[in-house]
């Protein structure tokens, strides 16, 4: 039987209708498209840590590095990566005695940046303590890899140029570009286990690693993987870059003891140490860490990030960039400034960081920030740049599994502007259930993130 002619006339007025939306639609600009927010619903989904793999100025593994923090000890040392001796500083943290042959080929290893190469080592402890088996556990393309880092493998970049420069472009080493990407240590990450999911590097200087381990825990959150390798890393003690920040005076120039050299807080400090290091986590979805029974070590909660938009290397001095970065981050977390057990500090030592951020944590805390312990961890492992963030998540994470707060080390002469409790000198026991980690970067970059207890 015949279709009535009113329903082939509607069908024919829908398709007129839909034609001619789709052709507005292609003119407009994304900029006139309706924003559309989505807020977070009680549903989503919960993220964890459960491995972290380290290598810092204290130790080639998570536990050494931790034993380390815990004790007060100071990775800072001479340099020895080259002959500093016709600069004004001296001293950096490294780390010391890495064998990269341990984890790669040699004809691998030569081919990498050290960054990457510490990337590969701290990746593996992690995927080995957290016992997660890709392609059983997960599938390969739902484990991603989110690594920050600043500087990448500028140090193959620089020597491309010095041989070019020498020898012409015949003896230029065709693995200097290549190696010196800033993605290439999350490159090499995602080769080297199989993970096939979302690959992304975030750099945004000293807040690089605070950044990608929170962009990692979001895509988990909303569904784009279910696990990742995230962290950040950094490997460049190389006279170039002391030499830039030197010029620059934010070094401390204390050769002569460099494990007094950095002193977060403190009235007599004269700048960061320079340093180098890589955290690597695994992140999981919390009920499939759970159903596979997984160690969870704390939870990610939250994130905030905000810009200073104000210079490149003065932080704002209304501090408005922090103060914001901790709201966004508790609001994401869903928790208030009452629930937070500690904070780990940016705390880089210098003379207008370490004033503004403790003005911060008032302007967030209120009077409750004088109750809070604030530490800073680079007082033991120096500034690593991409790498800082993680480290102190690390850090963090451990606090709140161990109830162990490290000490800010090297701090003896109160500065009157900076008047919280910085735990001086000695760890202290105390259960933490929430912590903040802060990374306030170059640029005007400021990322917080929120870790928790699992409960």
């Amino acid at each position: 039987m015949a279709r009535p002619k009113r329903f082939a006339g509607l069908k024919g007025r829908l398709q007129r209708i839909a034609s001619f939306a789709a052709r507005k639609m292609r003119r407009k600009s994304a900029y006139e498209m309706p924003y559309v927010y989505i807020p977070n619903g009680q549903a989503r989904r919960r993220v964890v840590i459960t491995g972290i793999g380290a290598l810092t100025p204290l130790g080639l593994n998570t536990m050494d590095t931790w034993n380390g923090l815990i004790m007060g000890r100071s990775g800072i040392g001479p340099i020895t990566q080259f002959d500093a001796s016709a600069l004004p500083v001296r001293i950096a943290g490294e780390v010391k005695g890495f064998d990269p042959h341990r984890y790669l080929e040699p004809k691998e290893a030569r081919r990498m940046a050290r960054c990457s190469q510490f990337a590969i080592a701290a990746a593996q402890e992690a995927l080995d303590r957290s016992g997660l088996r890709i392609g059983k556990d997960v599938h390969p393309e739902r484990i991603g890899v989110v690594m920050g880092t600043a500087l990448g493998g500028f140090e193959m970049s620089d020597q491309g140029a010095q041989e070019f420069r020498r020898f012409g472009w015949r003896r230029t080493n065709p693995f200097a570009l290549p190696a010196a990407l800033p993605n290439a240590p999350g490159h090499h990450i995602s080769a080297y286990f199989g993970a096939k999911g979302p690959l992304s590097t975030v750099v945004a200087a000293c807040a690089s690693g605070t950044q990608a381990l929170g962009e990692a825990a979001e895509m988990i959150r909303s569904g784009k993987m279910d696990a990742a390798f995230a962290g950040g890393v950094e490997a460049t003690v190389i006279e170039p870059a002391i030499a830039a920040f030197a010029a620059m005076r934010v070094l401390s120039t204390r050769n002569d003891e460099p494990e007094k050299a950095q002193r977060p807080f403190d009235a007599t400090r004269d700048g960061f140490v320079y340093s180098e290091g890589c955290v690597v986590m695994i992140l999981e979805d919390y009920e499939r860490a759970k159903a596979r029974g997984a160690d969870i070590i704390a939870e990610i909660l939250g994130m905030g990030v905000s810009s200073d938009a104000h210079h490149i290397v003065i932080p704002d001095p209304t501090s408005s960039g922090a103060i914001r970065a901790m709201q966004w981050a508790l609001e994401d977390a869903r928790l208030s400034i009452n629930d937070i057990d500690y904070i780990n500090a940016h705390g880089s030592a210098t003379q207008t960081n370490d004033v503004l951020e403790t003005y911060a944590i008032k302007q967030v805390f209120g009077e409750r920030a004088y109750d809070i312990p604030v530490t800073s961890t680079k007082s033991m492992v120096g500034h690593a740049m991409g790498a800082a963030g993680a480290i102190e998540a690390l850090s963090t994470a451990l606090t709140i599994r161990y109830g162990i707060i490290p000490p800010t080390i090297n701090l003896h002469t109160p500065d009157p502007q900076c008047d919280l409790d910085y735990v001086p000198n000695v760890a202290r026991q105390k259960e933490v259930v929430y912590a903040i980690s802060n990374s306030f970067g170059l640029g005007g970059q400021n990322a917080t993130l929120v870790l928790g207890k699992v409960v």
